[in-house]
């Protein structure tokens, strides 16, 4: 039973686009996607198009407020699927985000109790710039291998490591791929890749500039197959200045893996910095 809850708990803290801003750069470069970039350089119009639809997905995000967030802090429940069927259970959690230096923590909430149900926290992850640790009242310890790559292929890939990093080399290939549907709305394509062919395609609604999807693709280190993962976002609401989507949704390979709904979210908190320490225990539950 223990083990299926931290398998829930590792998929809930997929990295989203709210994922950490800071230490992307190594991380990209040394889990590139298998995306091959264009045959050919685009015509020089369609590089300006591209960056244009970039800055305009930045400013209907929030402009300054959106890139200069220091950290935030969701609450909602998330329900995973296998097969496009639902697993029983949509834990409620808490989740903590820091920019710099990068950190974050998910706390898993149960509820139980002899005759009235209560809260209790008693399972979380903390995320630090390149590991991950499970933390219990008895303390913690790091995450399995397999775990801690998918987090940073995902962290990796994040509209906020193409943003204050792949945009900024000098060396990236922007370009603006047209029009697309994305859930029966008009999307607008952009592709970025770098020098290393590291790539993500971003869905931008044309109404809106907003985004829409964020996906990329990568070669399975043991199986050499190529994977497609991807992540919808959907029902934007402005929070302190910033469009912040509250339905967040992962495919992988075309086959939905989770869905996430935020019922609470606030920026710029001045977490306290414990929080996202891995040595940190959880307090125990008292009987």
């Amino acid at each position: 039973m223990r083990f299926s809850t931290r398998l829930s708990l590792s998929a809930i803290v997929a990295a989203t686009l709210l994922a950490p801003l800071q230490q992307t750069h190594a991380q990209a470069s040394a889990i590139p996607s298998a995306q091959a970039g264009p045959e050919s350089q685009p015509a020089s119009g369609e590089t300006s198009k591209g960056r244009k639809k970039l800055d305009e997905m930045v400013q209907a995000l929030g402009g300054d407020a959106w890139l200069n967030r220091e950290d935030w802090a969701f609450e909602g429940r998330a329900a995973t699927f296998y097969k496009g069927l639902p697993h029983q259970d949509a834990p409620q959690f808490e989740e903590y985000y820091r920019a710099n230096p990068v950190g974050e923590r998910v706390i898993i909430i149960t509820h139980s109790g002899l005759f009235i149900a209560t809260n209790h926290k008693d399972l979380a992850e903390v995320w630090t710039k390149d590991n991950g640790y499970e933390i219990t009242y008895r303390g913690s310890h790091p995450l399995p291998e397999k775990d801690v790559a998918d987090y940073m292929r995902r962290r990796a890939h994040s509209l906020e490591t193409v943003v204050h990093d792949w945009l900024k080399r000098p060396d990236t290939l922007i370009t603006y791929e047209g029009t697309n549907m994305v859930e029966r709305r008009l999307a607008e394509q952009v592709s970025v890749v770098t020098a290393d062919n590291d790539a993500v395609t971003i869905e931008l609604e044309e109404a809106t500039h907003l985004p829409l999807s964020i996906s990329f693709q990568w070669h399975d280190p043991i199986y050499k197959d190529l994977n497609h993962d991807e992540q919808q976002l959907d029902d934007y609401h402005l929070v302190q200045g910033i469009q912040t989507p509250y339905s967040i949704t992962y495919l992988h390979n075309g086959d939905m893996t989770q869905q996430r709904f935020f019922t609470k979210i606030t920026y710029n908190q001045h977490l306290p910095a414990d929080l996202f320490d891995p040595n940190r225990p959880l307090m125990k539950r008292v009987k």
